[in-house]
């Protein structure tokens, strides 16, 4: 028997197991569109070849192809992990107050006059990708408010495929491209990229890498930089800088981030979005971290409050154990001396995998030119390899690397080396 006003199409709904009847809420969900990355995480796990070779990870990995690990870190969360000082308590909603001094001093150097000024607002975030929509959201809220910025907002191409992402969740719909690399010359096309930024409408935001351009490892010069710096001042664009892998580049934190500095010297205002994760091995803390440069100090108390009305919106508290481990080294003079010797390490490993991929190349006698390996710099190297030759690469060489032939350098080592190299070679030279 019904009960009154139910329906036979109901009842049957109810006996099929729906309580009330109706499909899901979920139901129209579809799909997201799956990223590069993702797509070929997925394929190397089915690969059963047993030469297969990873190379599109964004880990640092050390010469056995672990990810890498920092024995003065490892040092340091032992010590912390027993001092009975710390207690369990949530942190500031802006985080630790070392961490994010001593993260806006690496990025702007101590002697900033930013700084000195009290213009800095620096804000720990649960990673990268945390500090970016941080600063999406601050850009949200000001065209909300502006009417002097209507967009549009500017990515390199290419770039990481997440970064669109990330401001269009934040409500910035409006996203166009500058070109970037150029794959003829195997490298940054300046010319290209000031016509497009020349075009650009006033107010528009640029984000620019500052150092370790992901997914190429192309980075601008200190002359290009000073052209395009002139630009931005000359046609009112705001620039959003990107350090994703500070110190991975030239092994020292401030170098790497030369152009933060010089952007500031010049009184920009201007956002930058760091990454500890990848400097100190702590990719399980995810440490980030958003630095805000003002015109003036009378702005920085209404900018933090609105940060950090955007912050318990989104995360509330960032975690503090992976920033505790950073500000512990970077207060620490002979920890930071210690710390740098084995980032080093790593950048110099790097530099030589860049090396002896390119001179293996020229010994095999493999078409083109392959400078541009060397005078690229951090973890991330674009071969220039077209989609047809990294199609090869996959297919019939177990090879998985990014569209463009982009790969990370730290996962070549002994093992693999000789077959990488041989196999770009196959891919040149071979008739598919």
């Amino acid at each position: 028997m019904n009960r009154p006003g139910g329906s036979m199409d109901e009842k049957e709904g109810n006996q099929n197991g729906d309580p009330g009847g109706h499909l899901s809420v979920f139901t129209s969900t579809h799909s997201a569109t799956v990223s590069p990355e993702t797509r070929l995480l997925s394929a190397f796990k089915r690969d059963t070849q047993i030469r297969r070779v990873y190379l599109a990870g964004r880990e640092c990995y050390s010469e056995e192809g672990k990810t890498f690990e920092l024995r003065l870190v490892g040092k340091i969360k032992q010590q912390l992990s027993a001092d009975p000082t710390l207690r369990p308590e949530y942190p500031p909603s802006l985080g630790l107050t070392e961490f994010t001094r001593r993260a806006s001093e690496v990025a702007l150097g101590k002697s900033s006059r930013a700084i000195a000024e009290n213009r800095v607002l620096g804000v720990q975030t649960p990673g990268f990708t945390a500090a970016v929509r941080l600063g999406a959201e601050l850009l949200r809220h000001w065209y909300d408010v502006c009417a002097d910025w209507r967009g549009p907002l500017y990515l390199s191409s290419p770039c990481d495929d997440s970064l669109a992402a990330i401001f269009q969740a934040a409500g910035i719909q409006d996203i166009c491209e500058y070109y970037y690399w150029d794959d003829k010359q195997r490298g940054v096309c300046l010319k290209k990229l000031l016509e497009d930024l020349e075009r650009a409408p006033e107010r528009s935001v640029v984000v620019l890498s500052a150092s370790a351009h992901y997914p190429t490892g192309a980075d601008l010069s200190q002359n290009q930089w000073a052209v395009i710096t002139q630009l931005i001042m000359r046609r009112r664009l705001f620039p959003f800088l990107l350090l994703p892998a500070q110190a991975l580049c030239y092994g020292d934190l401030e170098r790497d981030a030369w152009p933060v500095q010089y952007c500031a010297s010049l009184g920009m205002e201007l956002l930058c979005a760091q990454s500890f994760s990848h400097c100190f091995g702590l990719y399980g803390e995810a440490v980030g971290h958003l630095l805000c440069v003002l015109k003036q100090s009378s702005l920085l108390l209404s900018v933090q409050s609105q940060v950090d009305t955007i912050i318990r919106s989104l995360w509330a508290q960032p975690s503090v154990g992976g920033a505790r481990v950073v500000a512990t080294v970077l207060c620490n003079s002979a920890h930071l001396v210690e710390w740098q010797g084995e980032v080093k390490c790593i950048v110099a490993r790097c530099r030589l995998i860049r090396d002896i991929l390119r001179d293996r190349l020229r010994l095999l006698g493999t078409p083109g030119c392959w400078n541009h390996l060397t005078q690229q710099g951090g973890l991330y190297c674009c071969t220039g390899l077209n989609g047809q030759q990294v199609d090869f690469l996959l297919k019939r060489r177990h090879i998985h690397l990014l569209p463009r032939g982009c790969l990370n350098m730290s996962a070549i080592n002994g093992r693999n080396f000789e077959y990488i190299a041989d196999s770009i070679h196959l891919a040149l030279t071979t008739s598919l």
